[in-house]
């Protein structure tokens, strides 16, 4: 599943990251790698945006940016 579908209060583990070489590198570099363990803080109400924690951080990302994450239920 992609993670902009997944589920608020829940771990996934990181399966693939996909798109362009620009935005792949770029969510590589921010620890979205595969085998990671990210626990899913919130959505938008409105959507557009998803909160996820990783590796001792916590990030926002876009729609879009979250639907090249392929992740799967941990």
């Amino acid at each position: 599943m992609k993670l902009f579908s997944a589920k608020s209060n829940k771990v996934y583990k990181i399966v693939d990251v996909t798109g362009n070489d620009d935005s792949r590198r770029r969510l590589l570099d921010m620890g979205f790698t595969p085998e990671c363990r990210i626990f899913v803080v919130g959505t938008a109400p409105f959507g557009g945006t998803i909160l996820v924690s990783l590796r001792g951080f916590t990030v926002a990302l876009r729609e879009d940016a979250a639907d090249r994450i392929e992740v799967e239920a941990v």
